[in-house]
């Protein structure tokens, strides 16, 4: 998780994780998580400071794992460049296969954070400026004219994957997407 908590507060991470996924973070109060931990509210506050910064640790936490995931994932699969950028959409198929079925944990959070100097709205916005980054980068390896530009549209059809996957429509999202991004590199 990059810093070392005490047993209490990752008990108290762990269950603000899952809850937030699963139900909302609106949703979920910090009498809630605290009860799922085995702590105290005051223990919370004392581990976290307020329920935006537990958020906003949930979501560096989701975050980490998420890009693990990915490069490890696309590193494993290997190829070439062209072919490495298709297997983020294999990848991403994998993690919402691995119980991610609520859609982006990103997009969700903006969605109900609506408030612009909310600490979690900084998380959410470095992991999407890092995905497309990541995806420009091997854009760029594969030598394409416009890796900014093809990072993009790769990005929209990632985030088109993660609401259709939510909505259990259409089956095969991730392949589906990929199928379209190797139409739109087949092209550069």
């Amino acid at each position: 998780m990059g810093t070392t908590r005490t047993p209490a507060a990752e008990r108290i991470f762990e269950s603000a994780s899952e809850m937030f996924y699963r139900e909302g973070i609106r949703a979920v109060g910090v009498d809630a998580i605290a009860a799922r931990a085995g702590v105290t509210k005051k223990t919370l506050y004392d581990k976290f400071g307020s329920k935006g910064e537990l958020v906003a640790a949930y979501l560096r936490g989701r975050d980490e794992r998420w890009r693990a995931w990915l490069v490890e994932s696309v590193d494993r699969r290997g190829g070439p460049a062209k072919e490495r950028l298709l297997s983020t959409f294999d990848a991403l198929g994998e993690w919402i296969g691995h119980g991610n079925t609520r859609g982006c944990g990103f997009v969700n959070a903006t969605v109900e954070l609506r408030e612009e100097d909310h600490p979690a709205r900084a998380v959410v916005m470095e992991q999407k400026r890092w995905m497309g980054g990541y995806l420009a980068r091997l854009a760029a390896e594969a030598e394409v004219e416009d890796p900014d530009g093809l990072a993009d549209r790769l990005l929209i059809l990632h985030e088109g994957v993660n609401v259709a996957s939510s909505l259990g429509m259409p089956a095969n999202a991730a392949q589906k997407a990929r199928q379209a991004a190797a139409a739109l590199i087949a092209d550069l």
